[in-house]
């Protein structure tokens, strides 16, 4: 009998163990099948987010009943990607191979991935790098914005961090659903974010945000760096605070400290407060194609690295100051 057909290698990021960034490996295993619904696709690009960070750690320690206690549950990590279809499952009609897309699925550090539900054409006057730049963050803030804060036309937001991945993503989405925009940043990033829409800039090293005059409907809060105490000190009496990040904290609890010491203290007040992870799905990529298409947003990327030197984009994202995406090459 003839030994079954292993699938040909790919080159993909490994961590068999919960590890810093000088343990990923770079490796060749099996490259993925494509399932009878699933799409196919040959990365051309991925990008890093404060997650796979996380993943890549295992802090915080708290976290870890949903990805492994002991080790990961997957060895392979990464979520946006952009590349191009190479095969479609027997049940797949709205793609082919030679489509060009981008999108979500866990394995994105790698040559290849399988993509189902989680996948939409890639707009041809888009960069593979760009492309793969949008899905988590921009994701989270399109849904912090407009579907947890339910924003409004003509209301005032405040996005503080907004210089990184997430940030420059909620300035734009801001602005695009008819916001007055102020962005906190550090001085360095000033002109980025006049750049991408904000209306007003505050250089948090020479001004304390939280002492201003102006008052907020809504707090988009991707740094978490002031307490309830302080951020409620701008908002108005029926304002929201999305919380979208925090601190990397201690390892145990990592950012979640931040996010419960901010939601218990805000208890009883006329405020609301929320923290979310986003969700991936079809209609919301596609709103991010139209955001893109109708120039209303871009990716700020910082740095494109090649997979080789995934270490040192992780050990950027790790340092917590990067000025926008973080973009990993095949």
């Amino acid at each position: 009998m003839l030994p079954a057909r292993r699938a040909p290698p790919m080159r993909a990021a490994i961590r068999g163990r919960y590890c810093s960034p000088d343990d990923l490996k770079i490796e060749e295993i099996d490259k993925p099948e494509v399932t009878d619904d699933g799409v196919l696709v040959r990365v051309r690009a991925a990008s890093v987010n404060r997650a796979d960070w996380y993943g890549m750690t295992g802090t915080p320690w708290l976290a870890r009943g949903m990805t492994g206690l002991r080790k990961p549950k997957d060895e392979r990590f990464g979520t946006d990607f952009a590349g191009t279809v190479e095969a479609v499952g027997k049940d797949v009609t709205d793609f082919r191979p030679g489509d060009d897309v981008f999108g979500a699925r866990t394995g994105a550090f790698a040559e290849y991935v399988n993509a189902r539900d989680t996948v939409v054409p890639k707009p041809a006057g888009v960069s593979f790098e760009e492309a793969a730049a949008l899905p988590v963050a921009a994701l989270t803030a399109l849904q912090g914005l407009r579907d947890r804060a339910q924003l409004q036309s003509g209301q005032k937001v405040l996005v503080n961090g907004a210089s990184g991945g997430v940030g420059t993503f909620a300035v734009q989405v801001a602005k695009a659903l008819g916001a007055e925009v102020t962005a906190v940043c550090r001085t360095r990033n000033v002109e980025q974010a006049r750049a991408i829409g904000a209306d007003h800039v505050v250089d948090y090293t020479r001004e304390d945000f939280t002492r201003s005059d102006r008052r907020y409907d809504v707090l988009f809060d991707v740094a978490g760096s002031r307490s309830w105490r302080e951020c409620k000190r701008i908002l108005n009496p029926e304002a929201v605070l999305v919380m979208a990040g925090a601190p990397k904290g201690n390892p145990m609890t990592g950012p979640l400290s931040h996010l419960a010491a901010v939601r218990l203290a805000s208890l009883g007040s006329s405020r609301k407060v929320v923290f979310f992870i986003a969700k991936f799905n079809r209609p919301d990529l596609k709103y991010l194609v139209e955001l893109l298409e109708g120039g209303a947003m871009k990716s700020v990327i910082e740095r494109t690295y090649d997979l080789g030197d995934l270490a040192d984009a992780m050990r950027h994202m790790g340092e917590g100051h990067a000025q926008g995406k973080l973009v990993v090459t095949m």
